[in-house]
């Protein structure tokens, strides 16, 4: 159903055509990246966070990690991950497909500026074989960003 949700999230803006389902998995940054020809950098990772009890998800580029001191500067709370379970009740998206379209419910959605080094990137689409590829410009657009931020490292 969550692939579901996200390609009837697309036809609204009749998109849903660039929903791609592929025959390899695209669950990891990894998977995603040989299964596009791609450097996993450009991989759209959605990392899923609990802020005040309340889900936010926030995007990044695929090699970006979350600097805690970073992300505690930014949103004055120490970085609390979601478990497996609580991501998909809140997004309808289990791990390895969440993305910040065609959502369970309003959550919301911040961009790493990591992301910006790319001219496109692909985030996952609901599962874990599908994806969507956008400018950094339809990702703000159709993630519905709150704001841009900046709380990643590079290793």
């Amino acid at each position: 159903m969550s692939l579901e949700a996200v390609i009837e999230y697309f036809s609204e803006y009749n998109m849903d055509h660039r929903v791609m389902v592929l025959e390899n998995s695209t669950a990891t940054v990894e998977e995603a990246a040989q299964a596009h020809g791609v450097d996993p950098d450009q991989i759209g990772k959605t990392l899923s966070f609990k802020f005040d009890e309340e889900p936010i998800l926030i995007v990044v580029a695929g090699k970006a990690k979350i600097d805690n001191k970073k992300y505690k500067n930014h949103f004055s709370k120490k970085a609390k991950m979601l478990n497996k379970d609580e991501a998909l009740e809140h997004t309808g998206h289990a791990i390895g497909g969440v993305c910040p379209f065609g959502l369970k419910k309003t959550i919301d959605v911040y961009l790493d500026v990591s992301l910006k080094k790319h001219s496109e990137v692909i985030p996952a689409a609901g599962d874990r074989y599908s994806s969507i590829r956008l400018t950094i410009e339809e990702l703000e657009k159709y993630s519905n960003c709150k704001e841009w931020v900046d709380i990643c490292k590079y290793d």
